[in-house]
C-alpha cells in the first residue's frame, strides 16, 4: 500500500497556535523527505474526511485537549488509521497532571507534594501552610504552561486558582521547588540528551517558552554524568509508568541539594525546528527531517500492536 500521511494540526485547544506552527514544520519536513503528506485541521474539517482523503497514516501534532488527551487517538483507532505517538490510555493519563502525579507516587518516583482543588471555596491559608508557603498552581489538563501561576500568599493563591479554574474544574497545587528546570526527550525508546532551560522569569511559563528572547537552552545540560544517568532513567520510568509510547518529553526540576522531581509527561510536545525535542535530537546527531521520519516510522509498530489487540 502506498503511504499517504495526514498531518493533524491546529485543532480546538488553547494551544492551537503552537500546534499550527509545529504541524507546518512537520509537514514541510515530511514533504522534503519525499513522503506523500498533507495538512489536516480538525477544527476546519470533519474527521471523517480523513477516510475519504486516502490517508493511511496520521502524524498527530495537535497539542492539548482533543489531540493529546486520548480522544483523537480513540477516534483514529475506530477509523482504522495508524497514528504516531502514545495510544489512548497513555495519552489520557499523561495529559492529566493529577493522575500522573499519583502514578509517579505509586512507582516511588520523586515528585513534589501536592493537593487537588475543585473550587474557590478552599482554605487558602491552610493549603499554603501545608505545602511550604509557596506553590505552583496548574489546571489538570492544559499544556504549554497555560493557566499556570505561582503563589506565595493567600491573595495570590486565590487569584491563581481563579485563573486555573477558567481552564479546568480540577486544579493541581504543588509545593514550589526552587532550582533548575530540565527536560528529557524520548524517541522510539531512545533517551536523548537532556536540556536545561534557564529563564529570568519566575518560572518557565508560556512567555518564556514562546515569546521571550531571554530564555537560555543548554544541551547537553551541564550536570554530572551520574546526575544525567539518574535523570534520564527517571524520565524513562515516568514515561513508561503512564503508558506513553513512541515519542514524548518528560519535564523535571532539580533542587539545590541535587534532588530531582518529576513535573509532567508530554506525549505531543512542540515540533517547530526550535522546539525542545528537535533540539535534543540535534544534540544526538539527528536532523529535524530525520527526527520526523523516525517518529512516523513508529506508526507501523503501533498499528501492528493495535491490530493484535483487536483480534
Amino acid at each position: 500500500m502506498t503511504e499517504k500521511v495526514a498531518v493533524l494540526l491546529g485543532g480546538h485547544s488553547a494551544e492551537r497556535e503552537v500546534s499550527l506552527r509545529s504541524g507546518t514544520a512537520v509537514l514541510n519536513a515530511l514533504l522534503d523527505s519525499g513522503v506523500d503528506a498533507f495538512g489536516f485541521d480538525p477544527k476546519l474539517q470533519p474527521l471523517t474526511e480523513l477516510v475519504s482523503s486516502g490517508a493511511n497514516k496520521v502524524f498527530i501534532v495537535l497539542h492539548g485537549r482533543g489531540g493529546e488527551d486520548g480522544s483523537m487517538q480513540g477516534a483514529l483507532q475506530t477509523l482504522g488509521l495508524a497514528y504516531t505517538g502514545s495510544g489512548v490510555l497513555g495519552s489520557a493519563l499523561a495529559m492529566d497532571k493529577i493522575r500522573c502525579k499519583r502514578l509517579f507516587q505509586a512507582q516511588n518516583l520523586a515528585t513534589a507534594p501536592f493537593a487537588v482543588v475543585h473550587s474557590e471555596d478552599t482554605d487558602f491559608a491552610q493549603l499554603l501552610a501545608d505545602l511550604g508557603g509557596k506553590v505552583m498552581v496548574k489546571p489538570a489538563n492544559e499544556g504549554s504552561s497555560i493557566g499556570m501561576s505561582a503563589a506565595s500568599n493567600v491573595a495570590e493563591l486565590e487569584q491563581a486558582i481563579k485563573t486555573a479554574l477558567v481552564y479546568d474544574n480540577e486544579i493541581l497545587v504543588e509545593r514550589w521547588i526552587s532550582g533548575r528546570e530540565f527536560t528529557v526527550s524520548i524517541v522510539n525508546n531512545q533517551v536523548l540528551p537532556i536540556i536545561e532551560m534557564r529563564t529570568p522569569r519566575d518560572f518557565y511559563d508560556y512567555e518564556a517558552k514562546y515569546q521571550a528572547n531571554s530564555t537560555e537552552y543548554l544541551c547537553p545540560a551541564p550536570i554530572s554524568a551520574e546526575q544525567t544517568e539518574l535523570m534520564q532513567q527517571c524520565a524513562l520510568q515516568a514515561f513508561q509508568a503512564v503508558g506513553a509510547s513512541g515519542w514524548g518529553r518528560v519535564d523535571l526540576m532539580m533542587d539545590s541539594a541535587g534532588q530531582h522531581y518529576l513535573l509532567e509527561v508530554n506525549t505531543v510536545p512542540g515540533m517547530t525546528e526550535k522546539s525542545l525535542v528537535p533540539m535534543a535530537a540535534k544534540a544526538a546527531g539527528m536532523s529535524f527531517q530525520q527526527l520526523v521520519v523516525a517518529i512516523l516510522s513508529q506508526t507501523d509498530a503501533h498499528s501492528a500492536h493495535q491490530t493484535e489487540q483487536q483480534r
